[in-house]
């Protein structure tokens, strides 16, 4: 089982309804996934690279060899698989992994743990390493060697993540090179001399995460995550809005907690639980791995959620005052006839995607667990000003064709069972984009097909992009939904695409990245039909989204973290 935390992103450039910032200014930090909580992987650069060389790989110690590389700044060592995505703020690079690159001698490589990792970003020095190790429960709730799959949040000198555990933690950036012991959670020296006595290793608290506060999701709510926890948190205010990974068994079929929460929303300062809710409830399909957006929408602030169930849910972020949700509105992603079958044979999906807010709408696709393989996918572009079930349609049944019957998990319409759906008035949907007869030959190629997608939109300039996991990218009107143009990268894509300087770059899991010009028109953004700027092999599957700091490109292979910045002419 595999997963990528989805990966996915922004700079601020967006509109008064959602975080913004000064476009001319170069985006010097990337504090978390999408750059804010909009989550529109735009950021500003100059000079951003097109060419490099990685450099090679020792094929019996996976060690880096320079020699041959161009234009990498530096090359770190991660783990064995990396679904992290790199944050980079206060001078450091962030990072989850597995524990194959073995940092820290009490904890050798072939100790199974879920790290997040602290490189200084200028030098690719490891600064300090925070490990989760394995849950007893086994792969059930802590698969092997996935690591940590979401990306932290960092703001000033403070970082909360999720980890492999069903935890979410808040550490101190700096570690403990600061001399200091920050929050109330004050024993780790005590744990960590243990632990490395039974080991026979020595230790450096240097090297070691300096924890601020531990919230246990499993622990104190009940939760059942299943496989992997992953979500990559976001902020509105002091609010810290999560999804809990609540899912299935190993039987794929039995959900152990019904009544535990999907979406909480902590004080980040503390820990606190502000309020919990438990929309998806019996209704997950398998899993819940993706990440809240945030934004003021229509005067409203709104906590955007992607569901297990399908849905996407959108709260007030403050919650009702009384320990609950403010639901504000729901919108099933899914057409009432599709079908949940086990394996990923069926046509209903779920969300493993991040909610992207842009220009005052929301955008986000459907897909499933990678493993479940290629299927029909749906990307959707919503109206976020409109209340209650605002889904496309509504499911009715024919004893009482006037009321909307309750959504059913496996299939929301059953026509046998006389269901059936109607369009819905009160129906956010702007539009959708599945499948489109581009070239009116009466078919629907497998180049007119969006297919499931665990990727995240990235919009500059009403140029919408997307990729799929079965390997096409797409180019849509972002206001209109038209398909603009598709490229066949041959590989399926985990990430999400980054827009900067007029480029646009794409990772695939046969390693390459493919780069285009920023155009709607393909004669523009492509050369002969291929990516303008060609494509680059990164040495290894490419599962990660690269990111821009302070003029550096970020990107991540599964083996390694790579800063690629532009040399002397």
């Amino acid at each position: 089982m595999r997963y990528v935390a989805l990966l996915l992103t922004v700079f601020l450039l967006h509109s008064a309804d959602s975080p913004s910032a000064t476009a001319q200014s170069v985006t010097k930090e990337w504090t978390q996934w999408g750059g804010d909580s909009a989550r529109n992987n735009t950021p500003v650069g100059e000079g951003i690279a097109t060419e490099w060389e990685v450099g090679d790989f020792d094929f019996r110690t996976g060690e880096w060899d320079p020699s041959s590389a161009e234009n990498i700044k530096w090359a770190s060592r991660l783990g064995s698989q990396t679904y992290g995505n790199v944050v980079v703020a206060g001078g450091k690079a962030f990072v989850g992994t597995n524990n194959s690159g073995g940092w820290l001698p009490r904890y050798p490589g072939d100790v199974d743990l879920g790290c997040l990792l602290a490189f200084d970003a200028d030098t690719g020095e490891f600064l300090w390493q925070h490990s989760s190790e394995k849950l007893k429960t086994g792969r059930v709730h802590d698969w092997p060697l996935q690591g940590i799959c979401a990306a932290p949040l960092v703001e000033g000198d403070r970082l909360w993540f999720v980890t492999s555990r069903g935890e979410v933690r808040c550490l101190d950036t700096d570690g403990f090179s600061d001399g200091e012991n920050d929050g109330k959670v004050q024993d780790e020296e005590a744990a960590i001399k243990q632990q490395a006595a039974g080991a026979g290793a020595d230790y450096d608290m240097k090297n070691e995460a300096d924890v601020v506060w531990v919230f246990d999701m499993m622990r104190e709510l009940g939760t059942s995550q299943h496989n992997m926890c992953s979500c990559s948190v976001t902020t509105a205010g002091d609010i810290l809005l999560v999804n809990t990974s609540n899912g299935l068994d190993e039987s794929h079929i039995n959900l152990p907690a019904p009544d535990a929460p999907s979406f909480i929303a902590l004080d980040k300062n503390t820990g606190y639980v502000l309020w919990t809710d438990k929309s998806p409830g019996e209704n997950i399909l398998h899993g819940q791995w993706s990440s809240p957006a945030y934004g003021v929408l229509g005067g409203q602030e709104q906590a955007i959620f992607g569901g297990g169930d399908g849905w996407v849910y959108s709260f007030d972020p403050k919650g009702n005052g009384k320990g609950g949700a403010k639901l504000l509105w729901k919108f099933d992603a899914n057409p009432k006839q599709s079908e949940w079958i086990l394996g990923g044979r069926g046509t209903r999906n779920n969300i493993i995607a991040t909610p992207v807010i842009h220009d005052g709408v929301v955008y986000v696709a459907v897909g499933q667990d990678p493993e479940h393989g290629e299927g029909i996918g749906h990307l959707w572009c919503i109206d976020p000003t409109k209340r209650g079930d605002v889904s496309p349609e509504l499911a009715y049944n024919s004893s009482d064709p006037s009321k909307p019957i309750a959504h059913k998990r496996i299939q929301a319409v059953e026509p046998d069972e006389g269901d059936f759906a109607r369009p819905n008035p009160n129906s956010a949907a702007i539009w959708q984009y599945s499948e489109v007869d581009q070239n009116d030959d009466g078919e629907i190629d497998f180049e007119e097909t969006m297919h499931r997608s665990c990727g995240t939109v990235a919009i500059k300039d009403g140029v919408l992009y997307i990729a799929d996991f079965s390997g096409l990218f797409h180019c849509l009107d972002a206001k209109t939904g038209k398909v603009h143009w598709t490229y066949d990268m041959l590989a399926a894509a985990w990430g999400s695409p980054l827009i900067v300087e007029e480029k646009v770059y794409i990772g695939d899991e046969d390693g390459d990245v493919a780069i285009f010009r920023h155009s709607a028109d393909p004669e523009v953004a492509m050369d002969g039909g291929e990516p303008f700027f060609g494509e680059i092999n990164m040495g290894n599957s490419v599962y990660s989204t690269p990111i821009i700091a302070d003029n550096v490109l970020y990107i991540s292979n599964r083996t390694h973290l790579f800063a690629i910045e532009k040399g002397d002419e």
